[in-house]
């Protein structure tokens, strides 16, 4: 039986686009399923786990946070704009559109729409709060746009708050948290941990 990665992030997160492409290669060379997870990370899950919204940070940790995007852009080779000119933007909508996708197209498209949604925010300056932004994106992943309005039905909704519950009762605080046996790995700097916990070799 294939082992399943619970992959928990927010689609506007800049740490999970730098880790995504890098985490769909390993999952398929690892050959496991993975469980496509968008959650609401500042408004549910920080307020159980003691994140803060960028805004509400330190100058320090705020700077500090522009120098590591700008250092691991320029070593993973990922173009990245470490203040993009649409954001903070929120990401429910996105979120929404990338479980409406999971639902009706399965865990590959959605990992493509995912993977095409962090990429509009930090390497096209895309603003992912548009909806007609979001209709492009499904169009240029040769997705059917009618995922845009099914994103909004109830049940969209409730995956969304589902998925979001079920990371606070993981233990999840941040993104991207790749979670494999319960165990629980923070940050796509750990995908080296992620890779040795699949046994493979990035």
């Amino acid at each position: 039986m294939s082992r399943t990665v619970d992959y928990y992030f927010a689609p506007q997160s800049p740490w999970t686009y730098l880790g995504h492409a890098r985490f769909a290669a390993l999952a398929q060379v690892a050959g496991v399923a993975v469980r496509v997870l968008p959650v609401d990370l500042g408004g549910k899950v920080f307020p159980v786990s003691g994140g803060l919204p960028l805004p509400k940070r330190a100058p320090q940790r705020q700077a500090y946070r522009l120098q590591e995007l700008r250092r691991f852009s320029e070593y993973l080779q990922i173009p990245l704009h470490p203040q993009p000119k649409f954001f903070p933007v929120g990401g429910d909508d996105a979120a929404c559109l990338i479980i409406a996708v999971d639902l009706h197209d399965g865990s590959e498209a959605a990992m493509k729409i995912t993977g095409a949604v962090l990429s509009a925010v930090w390497a096209q300056e895309r603003n992912i709060g548009d909806a007609r932004v979001l209709a492009e994106l499904l169009t240029e992943n040769g997705l059917d746009t009618k995922r845009l309005e099914q994103s909004r039905s109830q049940e969209v909704r409730e995956r969304y708050e589902a998925h979001t519950q079920r990371a606070i009762s993981a233990g999840v605080f941040g993104a991207p948290s790749y979670v494999i046996d319960g165990e629980i790995f923070w940050g796509q700097d750990r995908l080296d941990f992620v890779a040795r916990k699949l046994g493979v070799t990035l």
